[in-house]
């Protein structure tokens, strides 16, 4: 039987129960050990407080961020707000203040949802912040004119950071407080993508023209030696390969760069729009066809028959001397992937060393 995989709480939501925590301790006195958090749809969900710390001008709350059964940096993270009242003498309109504290990241490119020099708390955590902060001065029985001011912590965000591509993206010093619904889905492609559009963002803002997608660190290390981009050009896909091709119509680019290894290689131009292995393995039968289909000599592609996977094969055709074949897979995927993304696109193959292969297209 598959085991169901388990659900968690974006950094969002996470900071928003920290917030309402703390501001609930200031303003009535009680430490509370759960405290209830409004979600953008409405719903409530109940957030165990980890800790308490008061002194004389704000009180620090915080919660341990449950990312469930998703592989997030974050999970297990110290996720903490500190509350203070703002001095009415230093304000002109009543309001609650939102700032970053330690280890929340501060924005230094532009492109993303959150303007350059503001901490990385993006609208929706902002929203929800603001929203349950409320709800505890209202709870409180306190005027909504309630000048409070909200510090969001990461104690160890700028750490969990450099395991991020936060650097990429122009957000220095921590993590970002990020969320949509204040739910995180266990391994969804949502997390992917909106990563995918945040490099492209941030690439278009910063006037670049020719960006360049990778399979993986391997093949963008390779391709950044060989190119010799700006940090803004590179934008890491993973294995969302159809995706990324297709996004790329919404921006002004005028070329894709995609580095790749063989066995990605291979399934992007025989037509698979998704190509990690929990998707499906190659099937070597199948590629057995598509060689065929390119004319291959049918010696070459009896041997071929013979291998079990990507590796394999390509180990055969290189063994065979036969690098016109690699040059024909690499010209058929540029034309593939030029029709996904309507512009030209060049394809940079890395073998498993780490050093580009040379082909005449």
């Amino acid at each position: 039987m598959v085991k169901k995989l388990r659900s968690g709480y974006t950094t969002g939501a996470c900071a928003a129960a920290a917030a309402k925590a703390a501001a609930k301790a200031l303003l009535t006195g009680a430490r509370s050990p759960h405290i209830e958090v409004i979600f953008p749809d409405g719903s409530i969900v109940t957030f165990e407080v980890h800790e308490y710390l008061e002194r004389d001008d704000f009180v620090y709350a915080s919660v341990i961020k449950d990312a469930g059964d998703d592989p997030d940096v974050t999970n297990g993270a110290v996720i903490a707000a500190e509350v203070r009242r703002q001095d009415k003498a230093q304000i002109s309109t009543n309001s609650i203040e939102i700032k970053g504290g330690v280890g929340v990241g501060t924005v230094t490119k532009p492109g993303l949802a959150v303007e350059v020099g503001k901490p990385a708390i993006n609208p929706v955590p902002i929203r929800m912040i603001l929203d349950n902060v409320n709800d505890a001065i209202n709870k409180a029985g306190l005027s909504p004119s309630s000048n409070l001011e909200v510090t969001i912590n990461v104690p160890d965000g700028e750490a969990l950071a450099e395991k991020t591509l936060n650097a990429r993206l122009g957000i220095v010093g921590g993590i970002s407080i990020l969320g949509t619904t204040g739910i995180v889905r266990p391994v969804s492609a949502e997390a992917w993508t909106a990563t995918i559009k945040s490099c492209m963002d941030v690439a278009e803002a910063n006037n670049i023209k020719e960006i360049i997608l990778s399979t993986g660190r391997t093949s963008e290390k390779c391709v950044q030696n060989v190119l010799n981009p700006r940090e803004e050009a590179l934008v890491m896909m993973g294995d969302y390969l159809a995706f990324s091709l297709q996004e790329v119509r919404h921006y002004s680019f005028t070329r894709v760069h995609v580095a790749t290894m063989w066995a990605k290689l291979l399934k992007g131009a025989m037509g698979y729009s998704q190509t990690h292995v929990r998707h499906g393995v190659l099937d070597t039968h199948k590629a057995c066809d598509f060689f065929e289909k390119q004319g291959l000599a049918r010696e070459l592609i009896d041997r071929l028959r013979s291998a079990h996977t990507a590796r394999e094969i390509y180990d055969i055709v290189v063994g065979a001397g036969a690098i016109d074949v690699i040059a024909s897979v690499c010209r058929h995927a540029e034309n593939r992937y030029r029709d996904l993304a309507g512009i030209p696109v060049s394809i940079h193959l890395v073998n498993s060393s780490g050093s580009l292969v040379s082909v005449n297209r």
